[in-house]
């Protein structure tokens, strides 16, 4: 008996395409003090689903017909940006994919939550947890997230809507296990980034 095409596994692993979600429904300007930024950052901007009037870019949309397999966090905003990049398609919805978390530093005053957002990110890469996710912690689910797609991608192309931070440190996961950009379009909303394995 003779297997189809289909039946027989790709001789290499198919691409990974990597996307930052749409712009969320949140206003990043809202002026807070730090416990204020912390119940923004868990009770808004956490559910918070895609501000009306946004489109994914035909680019994108083109590389998840042509996936396997398209993958998303748990997060609103994530699962969003997926069905509207993959419209009809059953996503793959894994909260190994979730953004890193943001606990802000106790300092004194108001600050729009944008900038709360970068207290926030520099506090906790210092390994200031303040019990939540820690950096070493998110760095070992990046690792297994990164293992979760490269796992996808041995049946054909990959997509995945994910989230700008998470989705840098998952970078030199890939990069060590031979997997290179080879388009980058940034970091800013509706953006990606498509790598392909190229070992040595």
């Amino acid at each position: 008996m003779t297997a189809s095409s289909s039946d027989i596994a790709p001789t290499r692993p198919g691409s990974i395409t990597i996307a930052r979600h749409g712009k969320p429904d949140a206003n990043r300007e809202a002026w807070l003090d730090w416990r204020g930024y912390e119940d923004w950052w868990d009770n808004t901007y956490q559910p918070a689903s895609l501000a009306e009037g946004q489109s994914a870019p035909d680019a994108l949309v083109e590389a998840a017909a042509a996936s396997h397999t398209v993958f998303a966090s748990t997060l609103q905003r994530a699962i969003e940006t997926a069905k509207a990049v993959a419209p009809q398609r059953d996503l793959v919805i894994d909260p190994v994919f979730v953004e890193a978390e943001l606990p802000p530093p106790a300092l004194p005053g108001k600050f729009m939550a944008k900038t709360w957002g970068v207290f926030a990110r520099c506090s906790w890469w210092m390994g200031h947890a303040r019990g939540r996710e820690s950096r070493p912690e998110a760095e070992a689910r990046a690792g297994a997230a990164v293992d979760r797609l490269i796992e996808a991608a041995a049946a054909g192309p990959v997509v995945l809507c994910a989230h700008g931070w998470f989705n840098r440190m998952m970078r030199p996961h890939l990069r060590s296990r031979d997997w290179v950009c080879v388009r980058d379009g940034g970091d800013t909303y509706w953006s990606w980034r498509r790598y392909e394995y190229r070992p040595e």
